[in-house]
């Protein structure tokens, strides 16, 4: 019985139109976010929504549209802020196209997105961002394919068959390197951190490249802990022995600010005494002291782009595979400062 009553009460959006004065037509085009509508109509139709308790009826409406208006996106990392500042540009996109974005986080592990995006595709999502967890397979891409599942590619590919979104780490480790040339450094080391995937590969060679077509040794290049406590721990790595230099290029921000803390433990001034760069620039590079000279990599921009190639294939499945790959630019700041050969460093390199 109650619920008898409540379907006859139960407020409609013919009954929003007619209290708005418009048509069902445009009181839909409202509620779907259209820009066809004009902001004294749109208004018009959101005060009778809001005034006769109007609740859209979500559900009924994927069935006739076959469409959940959700979007898919898998990222391996929740800690690193470079994740939050790409799901910001992300949302901001998909926030404007009316739909929403759920959000899941892999852990680095395939077993795990695998999970993840079969759950995914259970839950009906429209398309999915990923950000493929290392050892990701060509299969995975291939299995999306064949649920009809559109796909992009976010930071780390595993395929030239889907769209993709990243930067050029290639050019990036390029400004740093050359930025500390110029600075005198010939000691250079590159401390990396995580596990092996496209992205982790593009960095290692870029700074090998950057290295040699310098004359440099190119491999100095040392791995590091994960956790912020076990880097600064590691900082000795860089301050003495075989891996003693002048300066350090850094996998990412989270390595740089864990090697600044350990430095500082040394007793080694930054930005004097030994200089640091770090890689995505994220918003800690402004609070550090010294500030952290970065490569700045644009992750909102990132999350922009893919989500927009996102749409794009929504609306137009049969487009070609396409790249938005963002050129990264060099922040320099304090952290980085002209060797003066008295520092850190290997003499007999230094030539």
């Amino acid at each position: 019985m109650v619920s008898e009553s409540r379907k006859k009460n139960r407020v409609t959006l013919l009954d929003v139109a007619r209290h708005a004065s418009v048509s069902r037509a445009t009181a839909s085009l409202v509620i779907r976010k259209s820009p066809l509508v004009s902001t004294e109509t749109r208004a018009k139709v959101e005060a009778a929504m809001q005034e006769l308790g109007y609740v859209y009826n979500m559900g009924a409406a994927r069935l006739r549209a076959d469409k959940s208006l959700t979007i898919g996106v898998v990222i391996p990392n929740l800690v690193n802020p470079f994740f939050t500042e790409l799901l910001a540009g992300i949302e901001t996109v998909i926030d404007a196209a009316g739909m929403v974005v759920i959000l899941v986080n892999s852990g680095d592990l395939v077993t795990r997105q695998e999970t993840l995006l079969t759950r995914m595709r259970e839950h009906g999502v429209d398309g999915i961002i990923l950000c493929p967890a290392a050892d990701t397979k060509m299969s995975l891409v291939e299995r999306m394919a064949e649920w009809d599942l559109p796909l992009v590619q976010v930071l780390r590919h595993v395929t030239d068959d889907c769209d993709y979104a990243g930067v050029d780490y290639g050019v990036g480790m390029h400004q740093a390197v050359g930025h500390l040339v110029e600075l005198g450094h010939r000691d250079i080391a590159f401390a990396v951190h995580g596990p092996v995937h496209s992205a982790y590969q593009e960095r290692v060679d870029g700074f090998r490249e950057a290295m040699e077509a310098r004359g440099l040794y190119p491999n100095t290049i040392i791995r590091v802990p994960n956790q912020m406590a076990a880097i600064a721990d590691s900082a000795e790595l860089f301050s003495s022995g075989p891996g003693r230099s002048s300066a350090v290029v850094c996998f990412n921000d989270v390595v740089a600010l864990g090697l600044s803390a350990g430095l500082y433990d040394l007793g080694i001034t930054i930005g004097r005494d030994f200089s640091l760069v770090g890689f995505d620039d994220v918003a800690d590079a402004e609070a550090m002291r010294p500030r952290l000279t970065s490569v700045a990599t644009f992750p909102e921009a990132i999350g922009e782009g893919a989500a927009k190639l996102l749409l794009d294939r929504l609306t137009q499945p049969d487009l070609p595979p396409r790249k938005l790959v963002k050129a990264p630019q060099l922040r320099i700041r304090q952290s980085s400062a002209r060797w003066s050969g008295t520092g850190l460093g290997r003499v007999q390199n230094s030539g």
